[in-house]
């Protein structure tokens, strides 16, 4: 169940950061944004989240996931061009895996 669980909050937070890839300065002037240091620095000092992954999307947007080891409380951050991050989603309960991918059959 754990294992489905986190599958669905990784879906939904891609889902999350798509729509957040297509923002634009006035949207994230409207969002929960700031410039990206003191975005970092917030989760830092406030959360206790350090950075624990991180991807490129469309039009050179920055997708980041912060997380605490101790609290397990995490964030996703999308960062555009200008420098601005906005706060896409968060939540508990984040976990570190290691999943292998599945074995594929290649016999016909």
């Amino acid at each position: 169940m754990m294992k489905t669980l986190l599958k669905s909050v990784a879906g939904l937070a891609l889902a999350l950061a798509v729509v957040a890839t297509t923002a634009t300065t006035a949207d994230a002037q409207r969002q929960n944004c700031a410039p990206r240091e003191l975005v970092v620095k917030r989760l830092a000092e406030k959360y206790g989240e350090s950075r624990q992954s991180i991807g490129m999307g469309q039009q050179g947007m920055v997708m980041e996931t912060f997380a605490s080891n101790e609290s397990g409380s995490w964030t996703i951050t999308v960062t555009t061009p200008n420098g601005m991050t906005c706060l896409v989603a968060s939540g508990q309960s984040y976990e570190v895996l290691a999943e292998a991918l599945p074995v594929v059959d290649t016999d016909a």
